[in-house]
């Protein structure tokens, strides 16, 4: 039987301080290590035929370092889709990242202590991402997974790599890449909105599902961007 391979990358950053357990830098990482995904393990009769290789990497939160980390890792694997997540310490749910900014704030200041610039000075105001948040949203809400839509990553590291890498997918005819927001990791789940290292792996290996069924077969109904 043919099977058709899609190759996804899924980074994350390194732990940060303060966090016990950083799912950005965990949650790739399990991915990876679990391997090839085929439609039986994702319970998905629409992907029958199809397998998915996982290529995890992590990042120090770095302006500098960050993004040519990413293409690095991208230029090696030749990616079909890129799922890029970051920690939201003050989120409580999972937050699919709708738009990137082309300006970052250097100094992480404000008013007279900002120094805000672009990110790239050719580059459009914002580009929307690309993966079908409405058919992700329904998945998680099949799961009972919280989620939100955030209208920007900011203007710091996450931003910085979330525009440079759908600039860098404007420029290809087939690829999908996008940003998702993890929330800090709580094994309680018996509290409100509360979401354990497990819950968030199903979370991403529900995004790269239907990123896939999307990526084989497009539809503008799997788009929702307001």
């Amino acid at each position: 039987m043919f099977m058709e391979k899609i190759n996804v990358v899924v980074s994350g950053f390194d732990p940060y301080e303060g966090v016990e357990v950083n799912p950005s830098f965990e949650v790739p990482r399990i991915l990876a290590e679990r391997g090839m995904i085929d439609a039986k393990t994702l319970q998905d009769e629409e992907l029958d035929g199809v397998e998915i290789s996982i290529t995890a990497v992590t990042m120090p939160v770095s302006f500098e370092e960050a993004w040519p980390q990413l293409l690095a890792t991208i230029n090696e694997s030749n990616p079909d889709i890129i799922i890029a997540t970051r920690l939201r310490k003050d989120a409580r749910s999972i937050m699919l990242e709708r738009c990137a900014t082309n300006i970052i704030d250097l100094d992480h200041g404000e008013g007279d202590n900002s120094r805000r610039v672009k990110i790239d000075e050719n580059g459009p105001a914002a580009y929307w991402t690309k993966l079908p948040l409405g058919s992700i949203i329904h998945a998680f809400a099949e799961d009972n997974i919280p989620a939100n839509l955030s209208s920007d990553a900011g203007i710091y590291v996450c931003n910085s790599l979330f525009y440079n890498l759908l600039n860098w997918a404007s420029k290809k005819d087939h690829v999908i890449a996008g940003f998702v927001g993890l929330p800090k990791i709580v094994e309680n789940t018996g509290m409100y909105r509360a979401l354990s290292l497990e819950q968030q792996v199903q979370a991403v290996s529900d995004v790269i599902r239907e990123s896939v069924k999307y990526y084989l077969h497009p539809s503008s109904s799997d788009i929702l961007l307001e």
